[in-house]
């Protein structure tokens, strides 16, 4: 709680607006800590006295500084750290704390204007002032505490009287010597040798500039160097998941907790790692439920498992699903959008294959008809249409409904009626009085909706056809028979109507195809979600490839573009693929730096067979070593090589590429066997094929 000793510092007259309202409700809600501290001159004697602390309501308001203020504590609180300013007895009593210069800057950001930290800025000459107010402060023995009034932080004025004299006499010349002396000559110890020359004089105004530029040139690019090492360490920690540490929908959320907390960039990467792993295991091994949570972890759709007891194996894939179709719900379709379209297949397809799922497989059936029909696969949803409608159960299809919140889009017809549907609850509400149940709104019965899909004329002719003016009937009979309609189911019926007996008058013999289901709906194939795990992946890597080069580029030449021209090659778009690598060369060959390509197995089904031989040939002769990579150069050529070969009008080109080859051998390492072996396989390949040629 905020104490009543200091009762009145929220509320107290603020000329310049420093603390905000705002500010000053956050730290009166953070409260007062009591810490077991004796007093200094009780230390040695009582062991039972308590203080209060403000720190939490200091950390709130410094964060609420503005830059030049920080600045101006950083350098008061260096200077004391220095220069420890004790009373002539040096006992101890009098040393100035931090503390102290933290009070000093806590009144001064609250009593000074704005504009006198901002205008005409010169921070050893703001330093100099707030010294000599705190030297004031010392020589009449009054530190009044910043929270609490009736409280002093001088105790006692003649341990004081010596360092309020010596603050006092500090002027901006000393000051300004002694901070070049003290804090610009030793950040510059910490400089490269090849600064130093810089060192020979600092005692004009223009040779100092010059050893602060060089300061002010080298650190960032240092910070960032520091940075970047520990960045490629947590990008090799993050690969290295699922091949030495297991993956598991358990410790995934763990994972994604960490590696947000080390930094949110990672993010990206850690989620293309994922999907990368996924995609790797089910192509080899198929998939499986596990890797299904994992991927809707990742997706943040997850649902954490619970005790079968008080929920059945199938409502709890059911609701799985469900909070995957919210993801993409009234969503564009896009890569990721899509994966949580097929993660929902899968969680439907479970719950149908559960021995508990006779009481959802209707709806069940018609969510997996929407989705279907939403990625284009037409037959497929006809067919779980037809078990719903053919089913002999029908008990289930009001107390089962179709949420209208969680569907994709599906056309313009259901969307409106949705609409409609919340618009007519309102006039309810407010011009008939009449409170209709929220639930009972954007819902569509089962059966109903299975017969709207069905009748939307969605497969090619097939062996059986009857026209679709049956089905309509079917449909008006399945209407006429409901015990319980909803609004939705109504609007949604109407609305089509006509349309249909249009459709049937103006073409009676239209034809609709009408098969049995395919005996197996309930197993997925996990084909088409590699498919998308690959491709989602590969764009996770290219935005974090380009966040890389925003933030690092400036110490190193990152091409952000190497994943895109590898799928680029793997999906057969290889003009795609030779302008991407090409222009990788380019920029590459004369880097200083060049960074690498990771060839962890989820990344090798990225690359094609001849480089995958290669890391085996390589990890065969070199055992011991665990993991191997491989340059973007090296990449970036073999790629350029290879789509030079398969468009055969750029033949031309091949002499030219070998250039770049041998320029790569010689930049490149011998001790990088995979790069030199990756080079050698390439150009062998332009050799073989301008000999066959000739």
């Amino acid at each position: 709680m905020w104490p009543p000793q200091a009762a009145d510092w929220p509320t107290r007259p603020r000329n310049y607006g420093w603390p905000d309202s705002a500010t000053v409700d956050r730290v009166v809600s953070n409260g007062c800590d009591v810490v077991p501290v004796a007093h200094r001159q009780c230390r040695e004697h009582d062991d039972s006295q308590w203080r209060m602390s403000f720190s939490r309501a200091e950390i709130v308001l410094i964060n609420s500084w503005i830059p030049v203020q920080q600045i101006v504590y950083h350098i008061l609180r260096f200077f004391i750290k220095t220069e420890p300013l004790t009373d002539s007895d040096n006992s101890g009593a009098g040393t100035l704390s931090n503390y102290h210069i933290k009070t000093l800057m806590l009144w001064a950001c609250e009593l000074k204007p704005r504009k006198w930290w901002t205008d005409d800025l010169n921070l050893v000459k703001r330093c100099t002032q707030l010294m000599h107010i705190l030297g004031d402060w010392l020589s009449d023995a009054m530190c009044q505490h910043y929270f609490i009034n009736n409280c002093n932080l001088i105790e006692n004025k003649s341990n004081v009287t010596n360092i309020g004299g010596q603050l006092m006499s500090i002027d901006a010349t000393w000051l300004s010597q002694w901070f070049v002396d003290n804090y610009i000559l030793r950040c510059f110890e910490l400089c490269p040798n090849s600064i130093s020359r810089f060192l020979d004089d600092t005692s004009t105004i223009m040779n100092l500039h010059e050893v602060v530029s060089a300061i002010v040139a080298w650190r960032p690019n240092g910070s960032q160097l520091d940075l970047l090492t520990a960045y490629d360490s947590a990008i090799f920690a993050i690969a290295r998941l699922g091949h030495v540490h297991p993956f598991n929908a358990r410790l995934c959320p763990f994972w994604m907790i960490q590696v947000t907390k080390l930094d949110s960039r990672l993010c990206l990467y850690f989620t293309a790692v994922v999907f990368l792993h996924v995609a790797y295991l089910s192509s080899t091994d198929g998939i499986n439920d596990e890797l299904i949570d994992i991927l809707a972890t990742v997706s943040g759709g997850f649902i954490h498992q619970q005790h079968y007891s008080r929920n059945s194996a199938s409502r709890l894939s059911l609701d799985q699903a469900a909070k995957m179709m919210k993801v993409v719900a009234n969503e564009p379709l896009s890569t990721m959008s899509l994966i949580a379209i097929e993660l929902s297949k899968a969680y439907l397809l479970r719950a149908l294959r559960c021995k508990d799922s006779d009481s959802d497989c209707l709806q069940a059936n018609v969510y997996l008809a929407v989705l279907y029909y939403t990625t284009g696969q037409y037959q497929t949803a006809i067919d779980h249409c037809t078990l719903v409608m053919r089913s002999q159960d029908h008990s289930q299809c009001s107390s089962h409904v179709v949420q209208g919140e969680l569907l994709p889009k599906i056309d313009d017809e259901v969307d409106n009626m949705l609409g409609l549907a919340v618009f007519y609850q309102y006039i309810q509400a407010s011009a008939l009085n009449y409170q209709c149940p929220a639930q009972h709104v954007s819902v569509f019965t089962t059966e109903l909706f299975a017969y709207y899909l069905h009748i939307k004329d969605l497969s090619p002719p097939s062996v059986i056809q009857i026209s679709l003016a049956d089905e309509y009937k079917r449909y008006e009979t399945c209407i006429s028979d409901t015990v319980q309609l909803f609004i939705g189911d109504v609007l949604l019926f109407i609305s089509q109507s006509r349309t249909w007996q249009q459709k049937f008058y103006c073409d009676p013999m239209c034809r609709h195809s009408l098969r049995q289901p395919e005996m197996n709906l309930t197993e997925y194939s996990a084909s088409y979600l590699v498919e998308l795990l690959q491709k989602s992946a590969v764009e996770h890597l290219a935005t974090f490839r380009q966040i890389a080069a925003r933030d690092f580029g400036s110490i190193g030449t990152i091409v952000t573009t190497d994943f895109e021209a590898m799928y680029a090659y793997k999906c057969g778009d290889y003009q795609r693929c030779l302008q991407l690598s090409t222009h990788s060369v380019h920029t590459l060959l004369n880097a200083e730096r060049i960074f690498d390509f990771l060839t962890f197995p989820k990344f090798i089904q990225l690359l094609d067979d001849d480089i995958a031989s290669v890391i085996a040939l390589t990890l065969i002769v070199n055992p011991k070593c665990r993991h191997i990579c491989i340059s973007q150069l090296t990449l970036s050529l073999y790629l350029m090589t290879q789509c030079q070969l398969k468009i055969l009008h750029l033949v031309t080109s091949l002499p030219q590429t070998i250039d770049y080859v041998e320029v790569a051998r010689r930049k490149l390492p011998p001790e990088r066997i995979l790069d030199q072996l990756t080079l050698k396989l390439t150009e062998r390949k332009i050799v073989t094929y301008i000999s066959a040629l000739v």
